[in-house]
């Protein structure tokens, strides 16, 4: 038995569910939509050029949760998960986590997405285990603000670790796999045994080359 950790956005799924749930807002009327596509845009291409400040994307994305309580987001997690991510679902996607589970391999999905859209969709893709960036919340309501540190970059191999410690019979990291399309992952992908480079971006197709590690598509 192995450790089999994804990464979600342009691996599980075809496109950003991050990004998307920024448009979700604009399209539910709880943003100022030409102001808020224009940072979410900017975030976006900081992110894939490996400028992004995780922590200030977090606050802007989260700040129009606000005072929202827990309840009623949870209709907008529903809506949004049947409206926005149904759509970027890949049955090869499936067909790879169903491959692990038949191994018996523990499957962990780790994402810098916050935990608003994280949550529900690891649960469409069955997943007992799922590791996200925090979300504030106080007396039932969103603060507006990330919490903790966020499932970025280096952040994912300190959360991994803390994870670990907590789930070791999940196995050795040497023995594990880890599926991203994005050279932000190249920590965590750098300290398994088993990195794969799914549908992978420039620099990410690049060091993989470099390195001799698997490439495969999931589209």
């Amino acid at each position: 038995m192995a450790l089999a950790i994804f990464d979600l956005d342009n691996t599980l799924l075809a496109g950003d569910s991050d990004h998307r749930w920024g448009e979700f807002l604009c399209d539910a009327g709880l943003v100022e939509a030409d102001t808020f596509r224009l940072k979410n845009d900017a975030f976006y291409a900081d992110y894939q050029s490996g400028q992004l400040d995780m922590t200030a994307y977090l606050d802007f994305v989260l700040e129009p949760l606000t005072g929202m309580a827990r309840s009623a987001v949870r209709s907008l997690q529903r809506q949004f998960v049947t409206e926005c991510i149904e759509p970027m679902l890949l049955d090869k996607a499936f067909d790879l986590l169903n491959e692990h589970r038949i191994k018996g391999d523990t499957l962990l999905m780790m994402t810098a997405t916050h935990t608003v859209v994280a949550e529900p969709v690891a649960a469409r893709l069955g997943f007992e285990h799922w590791l996200a960036s925090g979300v504030g919340i106080q007396d039932e309501c969103y603060t507006g603000k990330a919490q903790g540190s966020p499932c970025f970059r280096e952040g994912k191999v300190t959360h991994l670790a803390t994870w670990r410690q907590r789930h070791p019979e999940a196995g050795d990291p040497a023995n594990s796999w880890f599926y991203s399309d994005s050279h932000n992952d190249l920590p965590l992908l750098s300290a398994v045994g088993h990195p794969v480079a799914v549908d992978p971006d420039d620099t990410l197709r690049s060091h993989a080359e470099a390195n001799q590690w698997p490439i495969m598509s999931l589209r």
